[in-house]
């Protein structure tokens, strides 16, 4: 398939779910590759062909969406976002816990793939934040639209390829060897859960003192779109609670409740 085609069928069909093409640029190899071989399966020619099958049978626009998923994830990825998450956001968070008589910290990461962020989260609170404040826990949901990904992230099973950028301590305490992969141990996986969930539709009840929402919905999503779902995300932003996007990110223009806590790692208070 040559790239020209694809790149003019994603800028066609990708504002029709909701998506902008900025966001695909750089991964379009990647889901152009999957509509090849979509292609194949369906046996059609070309893309034209697809068009015309995407007209007719409308559950495929589903399919298209899922092939359109992105999902890049490895332990500590932007290493800067964690070091302030850890130095200053994390403990002035348990520090407001403590205040209200809470005994429990409540994260929520959207879009957590196969589970590194959240089990890196999980990590460096047990190692590294929850000795200063031994009374408080923490709670981590974690979501994502894909029941596959969920899976491969309860297994909590990962290449070492994954691991690379992790302090090199936290592998030897928290990981097991077994095979070709490292298997994070028990007791580090038990206060993280995970759930199906489409962020555009679904939120959960629960308020959160720190909502993770990295290289997803303000990368792909188009504007009205992130408007929906940024609306609902700090509906369920304690006040006082942290907002963390992508580093190469920005919110749309104009948003009211949240204030800068760290622009240069994009991480927001709300006010």
């Amino acid at each position: 398939m040559k790239d020209s085609r694809c790149v003019a069928f994603l800028q066609q069909v990708l504002p029709q779910m909701g998506f902008r093409w900025p966001g695909f640029r750089k991964v379009r190899r990647q889901v152009c590759r999957r509509l090849g071989r979509r292609l194949q399966t369906l046996n059609l020619a070309d893309l034209n062909a697809y068009r015309v099958y995407l007209e007719t049978h409308p559950a495929e626009w589903i399919v298209l969406e899922s092939l359109c998923r992105i999902s890049i994830s490895r332990f500590w990825r932007d290493r800067g976002m964690w070091e302030v998450l850890g130095e200053s956001v994390l403990p002035a968070l348990a520090r407001n816990a403590l205040i209200r008589g809470d005994t429990a910290l409540h994260s929520w990461c959207v879009g957590c793939a196969s589970g590194e962020e959240p089990y890196t989260l999980n990590l460096m609170w047990q190692l590294a934040i929850q000795p200063q404040f031994p009374g408080l826990s923490c709670r981590i949901l974690a979501t994502d639209i894909d029941p596959h990904l969920l899976q491969r992230a309860r297994n909590g099973c990962y290449p070492a390829s994954s691991l690379r950028e992790l302090p090199a301590a936290w592998r030897e305490l928290a990981f097991d060897e077994r095979e070709n992969d490292s298997c994070l141990r028990p007791e580090y996986r038990l206060a993280v859960t995970f759930q199906a969930q489409n962020i555009r539709t679904d939120t959960p009840a629960e308020l959160y003192d720190l909502v993770l929402c990295r290289n997803l919905v303000f990368t792909y999503f188009d504007e009205p779109n992130q408007r929906q779902v940024l609306a609902r995300l700090c509906e369920q932003l304690r006040p006082g609670g942290a907002l963390v996007i992508g580093k190469t990110e920005h919110l749309p223009a104009e948003i009211e409740g949240l204030t800068t806590w760290d622009n240069q790692v994009r991480i927001y208070r709300r006010s």
